[in-house]
């Protein structure tokens, strides 16, 4: 794994770092409501809101963050905008969709956020781009992407499926999903591997291989009238092997918790 230099200052990377970690919150969330905006063939401004959500990492004493959470969703023919997500439709109908995507995600660390990565280089989050398909069926919401790191961090590749669907009950609506994750080796090598130069005593060398996380979720929702929604999302990710075995985690699982009210327009 090559080695990892940084010469940004430091401000630029605590605001690239809080950017980076609001987009791994944010990917999930937002999206419902744009969903259902598509559903009824809206384009324009889809909805703007905030809240908060509780993040943790797999990473070992990896404190638990409160942070705020931005909803803002945008819907045309050609564009779909939910941060921290954007896609141009290259074909689409009513219920299927061909994409490119372009999407950040909040990966990696700095030393000083956890204890153990002490003497540790940093992890860079990065824009990952590719393509993505959704499919609209009586059943449910199926959805699929292969993205690669636009910006060569990693330099390596992930893959998602993913099922959801909403359930109404009067004002208030509930949507279970279901997601598989495929990262391969450069990605684990990047994010969770210890270089021979941060090897330590309590840290050994290690890299891992490619693997699969799974990850699930609930939104449950609630409009008191047609323009205001809250929402509570409750979401985990069961680490793959090559993730759990890293001498730098001690999690199994990773959770979110996120809670928030949007205006829709």
């Amino acid at each position: 794994m090559s080695q990892h230099k940084n010469s940004r200052h430091p401000l630029a990377s605590s605001k690239l770092s809080l950017l980076a970690t609001l987009a791994l919150a944010t990917a999930g969330v937002p999206a419902a409501f744009a969903q259902e905006s598509q559903a009824k063939d809206r384009h324009g401004w889809q909805a703007l809101g905030i809240g908060a959500v509780v993040l943790d990492k797999p990473y070992r004493d990896f404190d638990r963050e409160v942070l705020p959470l931005p909803l803002i969703s945008y819907e045309s023919k050609w564009i779909s905008a939910t941060v921290p997500t954007f896609d141009f439709k290259a074909y689409s109908t009513e219920n299927f969709s061909l994409r490119l995507r372009a999407r950040w995600a909040g990966d990696g660390y700095e030393a000083k956020d956890s204890p153990v990565l002490t003497g540790m280089e940093e992890r860079d989050s990065s824009l990952w781009a590719g393509g993505a398909v959704t499919w609209k069926t009586s059943f449910a919401n199926l959805s699929g992407e292969v993205l690669a790191d636009a910006m060569g961090n990693s330099k390596g590749t992930r893959a998602k499926v993913q099922i959801d669907r909403r359930f109404a009950a009067g004002r208030f609506g509930f949507t279970p999903r279901l997601a598989a994750e495929w990262v391969d080796d450069k990605y684990v090598n990047y994010y969770y591997g210890v270089q021979q130069s941060e090897v330590l005593a309590n840290r050994a060398f290690y890299e891992g291989k490619a693997t699969t996380n799974v990850q699930f979720g609930l939104r449950m929702d609630y409009s008191p009238s047609r323009h205001h929604s809250m929402f509570v999302d409750v979401g985990a990710t069961r680490f793959g092997s090559s993730i759990k075995d890293s001498p730098l985690v001690d999690k199994a699982t990773g959770a979110t918790l996120a809670v928030g009210y949007a205006y829709r327009f």
